[in-house]
């Protein structure tokens, strides 16, 4: 075994018994699998290498990384998955680490533009009749008040204001209507203030998308916001590569058309005698944009790009749309001088009009950033994309997708899909995209230009103890890995539950037998559930079967996710029902979560084109769909709805999986064996004994029979 580097002894000693952390932090307990990961991570900064470390929950690999961060001295970039867990780790866990190791090292927050107050935009803002309620403009005048206080302009400060408040793209900027340097308030503006204090920092905390945005610029060699980097650490790093699809590929939406035909008309304001030009121009640019989104009621809510051109009233739609971003661009020319918001506004509508054409049809583009939709009073945000369109030939759809095809026939060797188009609908917009369907390629050249360390890791990268898919996806050949096991006590803190008798899930009514083997776990257990679904059809029976439990039911959908769980951990003994969203990303520790129920093993499903595409590509590049992607992501999936239910080293718990499959097809022992070492049992009386304390003779955490009694009824 090599020796570790002397970076390496240095983060081993402090994290260990009577180091640094130990010392300092009150309630650190030395763990050797996290003494290993930190180790692991501090030798690949030293050799600047690449690291793909999987670590259980419980495993502390957030001082695990911050260890080495800090003591090597390398300007590191710290990327972790949404903006709340960007906060958490900058405000609370960074802050004991550092103290704790007595370094003095600069350190940064920063956020993507949206985030940031807008000064110009908020001036521009004033007096608009465009307040759809007396709450928004008392809301508007809040932001107000605040903007001339606050030093960071994080709109975070402001507790309250709704994530999908529809006054945040009227007080923010994007990366389209951004002054830039010609903005009259350049040298005030909050972003540009942030990323110099990470340009200067020798630690910066950003989020998946900032990185990725980051990396998207530099492909169109538009310069780095995050410039000079020796070590990246990318934590919750499987939801990296579907992000970084996103963030090659190129969008066009609703919400910044209609802000650009919005925006000319605000400049008028300071520029006299232009109302007369621009109104109707931007009067038509808007009506063009409605237009096209009633025409596509037409369509279903996700489909093709081929699909949307078989409707005669679309393609016109976008031929009205494509005429009125020439004319607004036209217009605008020759004000281009009078104001930099004009210049802004003309540049965006040429920009807006060739990412239309090429969405119709042109060559494929460069990388570009993708602007996400922003919900205000007109176009609300987009759900997750699922709807594309290969670009050769169509794919053909799987025959069932809780049934996947196990053993497809190999495929001659072809060259795969570069990208898809897509788009999809929302209650009143729409989002047209270009998607890569491999980003590989891109990822692994920054990684390659960066000559950086590059550690990834999530407590759930691995499928059955073997990194291949994600560092295929990534583009990494031979990437030295290590899993690092969580601390837990399975045998004493849960319990695996594998009910008999369900049917196949295929089956019309397999939704009332698992809801019927699902009562008595509710009553051994008092509630305190999460109960996680493949669909949100199945979500909305269950919900129906399960109303006159006598414990207080919290269904997604009913309302918004953040308020269902605070609902449920004030409830005490609550069910919940969720579907995809709560997998991952949702921490309830202690006695109010103490069972997880997964109703099917998650493949996705059949008639998301996003997916067929990717299928077609493997296959058609001759590889195995379903050992290559289906079965492989559907593993990540499950470990990571599994992955609720045990979240600390005092928690107890059981986990229902009810798909029969799991026992009845040979690739359910690649599920079983990506979870962690839980006790098994088949018999639901034993749920009631584990949580009455008593002592159980079960299974080993490696064996399940497959008896006749536990597929049919």
């Amino acid at each position: 075994m090599p020796q570790p580097s002397r970076l390496g002894v240095a983060t081993r000693a402090a994290l260990s018994e009577g180091g640094d952390l130990a010392r300092n932090i009150a309630a650190f307990a030395p763990r050797p699998a996290q003494q290993d990961l930190s180790v692991a991570i501090a030798d690949a900064f030293e050799a600047r290498s690449t690291l793909l470390a999987e670590a259980g929950t419980g495993t502390g690999k957030t001082f695990a990384y911050l260890v080495p961060a800090l003591l090597s001295g390398l300007k590191t970039i710290v990327s972790t998955g949404t903006r709340a867990l960007q906060d958490q780790l900058y405000h609370r866990d960074l802050p004991r680490v550092r103290d704790a190791l007595g370094v003095g090292l600069k350190t940064a927050l920063l956020k993507g533009r949206a985030n940031y107050l807008c000064k110009y935009r908020t001036e521009q803002a004033k007096g608009e009749p465009r307040f759809t309620s007396r709450d928004y403009a008392a809301q508007f005048q809040r932001i107000v008040s605040w903007s001339g206080r606050t030093r960071m302009g994080d709109l975070a400060e402001l507790d309250g204001l709704p994530e999908d408040s529809p006054l945040l793209p009227m007080v923010t900027s994007t990366a389209e209507n951004c002054l830039g340097s010609e903005c009259p308030m350049f040298g005030d503006c909050f972003v540009v203030q942030a990323r110099q204090r990470a340009q200067a920092a020798d630690l910066v905390v950003v989020n998946h998308h900032l990185l990725l945005a980051d990396l998207a610029l530099k492909q169109e060699g538009f310069g780095e916001i995050l410039p000079g980097a020796q070590a990246f650490v990318v934590d919750e790093a499987h939801q990296l590569p579907d992000l970084a699809s996103q963030f090659f590929g190129e969008a066009i939406s609703a919400r910044p058309l209609v802000e650009l035909a919005r925006d000319a008309l605000a400049e008028c304001k300071s520029v006299s005698g232009s109302l007369a030009s621009v109104q109707t121009p931007s009067r038509d640019l808007e009506q063009a944009v409605r237009g096209l989104r009633a025409a596509m009621d037409e369509l279903p809510v996700r489909a093709t790009r081929r699909r949307a051109a078989e409707v005669p009233a679309v393609e016109a739609a976008f031929d009205t749309l494509d005429a009125a971003l020439g004319t607004m661009h036209k217009t605008l020319e020759p004000l281009r001088g009078a104001a930099p918001g004009f210049d802004s506004c003309h540049a965006r509508a040429k920009d807006f009009q060739t990412k239309l054409r090429r969405w119709r049809g042109g060559p494929p583009p460069v990388a570009a950033v993708v602007e996400p939709i922003e919900e205000d009073d007109d176009f609300a945000p987009p759900r997750r994309v699922v709807a594309v369109e290969a670009i050769a030939e169509p794919v053909e759809a799987l025959a069932d997708a809780d049934e996947p095809a196990e053993d497809e026939a190999e495929q001659p060797p072809a060259a795969p899909d570069t990208s898809v188009l897509w788009y999809e609908l929302t209650a009143r917009g729409f989002r047209l995209a270009r998607t890569p369907l491999d980003v590989a390629a891109p990822l692994a050249e920054h990684r390659e230009r960066s000559r950086a360390a590059w550690i990834f890791t999530s407590a759930t990268l691995a499928v059955g103890g073997r990194f291949e898919h994600y560092a295929t996806k990534l583009g990494l050949v031979e990437p030295t890995t290590l899993l690092a096991p969580s601390p837990f006590d399975w045998a004493e803190q849960a319990l695996l539950y594998l009910p008999r008798g369900l049917p196949d899930p295929a089956v019309r009514h397999y939704n009332e037998s698992m809801v019927d083997r699902l009562r008595p776990v509710l009553e051994a257990s008092g509630g305190r559930a999460f109960v996680l679904f493949a669909s949100h059809r199945a979500l909305r029976e269950a919900a129906e079967l399960l109303r006159d439990g006598p414990w207080p039911l919290f269904v997604q959908g009913e309302a918004p996710r953040h308020v269902l769980l605070e609902r449920f951990r004030a409830s005490g003994n609550g069910v919940l029902l969720g579907a995809a969203s709560f997998r991952e990303g949702v921490d309830v520790a202690g006695e109010a979560l103490s069972v997880v129920v997964i109703d099917k093993l998650p493949f996705a499903a059949p008639d998301d084109p996003v997916f067929e595409a990717r299928l077609d590509a493997i296959r058609r590049g001759g590889g195995n769909p379903f050992r290559d992607e289906q079965l492989p992501q559907a593993v990540i999936a499950l470990k990571q709805g599994a992955g609720r239910l045990i979240r600390s080293e005092t928690d107890r718990g059981v986990l229902v999986l009810c798909d029969p499959r799991l026992l009845s097809k040979s690739y359910g022992k690649t599920f079983l064996d990506s979870l962690p070492p839980l006790p098994r049992t088949r018999q639901v009386e034993d749920v009631g004994r584990f949580f009455a304390g008593e002592p159980l003779v079960l299974e080993s955490a490696t064996s399940a029979s497959s008896d006749d009694d536990y597929y049919y009824q």
